[in-house]
């Protein structure tokens, strides 16, 4: 069937955080919501049918995994990235975010260094100092709009005994998509130094132009053992609200310690409609995706072409992955602060401010373009109004 992305959904007697937030979080109730990553898309029809199915039959006690859910997982993945999954390796769990909390909690010591790459999702900073981890930040390096990893730096911070690094992959808010070569790179420093991986894959199906995602694990028999990898439908079909997640381990050991981890909370079992859908995505969801990718293409697009054209000093970081937008505002001239206000006040959008993703996030938003084009093109004007009005 073909779907219309076009179509205006309202979400604001729903509870939606992207909307319900614009007050508490911006004071600004009708600022155009472009920050938290959800779409404002609705599913894929599959997935409406299959939850529509089960909520006919008015039940809904205590829930297991289905029959069939491990194999749509693996079949999804192996179909789209060519990944071989055991999937006696593979744990459910509430969201990537939780799992990686649980993860560094759980599975790391208190005297471990983990290495994130900067500027990143604010979440992993959380993740390793709420566990009172030392956090060592490797900041990414920038050349022209367009971000490397720093090797040199990694490996000074592997000298400095780091046991983890928290790879983000494709990396928000940057949006690259990493090469295999650029991975496989990383991945020798990591087997060099003996350095143990939390992969963070999220976006992983959100590829943009071609770009091809190599899930880090499967480079290499080495590499996988030194991997866990978090991955969900979550992102890819606009699910985050029913909060599911797979995690892949290198061992049936080290799977066991973090299911041990849930059970303490007795959290053994997800949400009945999360199951639904989520094996309901990976088995029918495809043909929605393929038609959302090139859209979300033709909104980036709009967005680079327009600020080219008519807001010079804004400018946009072309993501090779994900549906959100690194914006370069620093020609603004603003603090943090300030970039905001003026986003928020004088704009009328909601972004993420790009100091969310660390010190030097200072001067950039992240812009989600996950929303219908009417949407993206009226904040673009307003933006531009608001940049004429203050800078020309």
């Amino acid at each position: 069937m073909t779907y219309d992305f076009d179509e205006i959904i309202d979400r604001g007697r729903t509870g939606a955080e992207k909307y319900t937030g614009l007050e508490t979080l911006y004071g600004n109730p009708d600022a155009i919501p472009l920050w938290v990553a959800d779409m404002d898309f609705k599913a894929a029809q599959p997935i409406l049918d299959a939850i529509k199915e089960r909520t006919e039959n008015g039940v809904f006690g205590y829930t297991v995994k289905p029959d069939g859910y491990d194999d749509a997982v693996c079949s999804f993945q192996k179909r789209r990235k060519n990944w071989d999954i055991d999937k006696r390796l593979m744990s459910m769990s509430l969201g990537v975010v939780p799992s990686i909390c649980m993860i560094v909690r759980e599975l790391t010591r208190p005297d471990d260094k983990i290495i994130i790459q900067t500027p990143v999702y604010g979440p992993f900073y959380n993740a390793v100092r709420n566990a009172q981890r030392e956090l060592l930040e490797s900041p990414l390096k920038e050349t022209d709009g367009h971000y490397y990893m720093d090797y040199g730096d990694i490996e000074e911070k592997a000298r400095q005994g780091a046991k983890y690094i928290i790879l983000c992959s494709p990396h928000n808010p940057v949006g690259r998509v990493w090469t295999r070569d650029e991975l496989e790179s990383l991945g020798r420093i990591c087997v060099k130094y003996g350095i143990k991986v939390i992969a963070d894959e999220i976006h992983s199906d959100l590829i943009l132009w071609g770009n091809k995602h190599t899930p880090f694990s499967a480079i290499s028999e080495e590499l996988r053992k030194l991997t866990i990898t978090c991955i969900a439908a979550s992102k890819t079909f606009n699910l985050a609200g029913l909060q599911s997640s797979v995690v892949i381990f290198p061992d049936v050991e080290t799977k066991a310690a973090f299911d041990r981890a849930w059970e303490k909370l007795h959290i053994e079992c997800n949400n009945v409609f999360s199951l639904v859908s989520t094996q309901a995505a990976y088995q029918y969801g495809e043909e929605w995706l393929e038609q959302l990718i090139p859209y979300i293409e033709e909104n980036i697009n709009l967005v680079m072409d327009y600020t080219s054209k008519n807001i010079p000093l804004i400018k946009p970081v072309r993501p090779e992955g994900t549906y959100l937008i690194w914006l370069d505002c620093r020609k603004l001239g603003m603090t943090g602060n300030q970039l905001t206000d003026f986003m928020v006040h004088k704009a009328g959008i909601a972004m993420s401010a790009g100091t969310y993703f660390g010190k030097n996030g200072e001067g950039y938003m992240r812009m989600n373009v996950a929303c219908p084009r009417a949407t993206v093109e009226k904040a673009l004007k307003q933006l531009q109004t608001a940049v004429e009005q203050q800078f020309i």
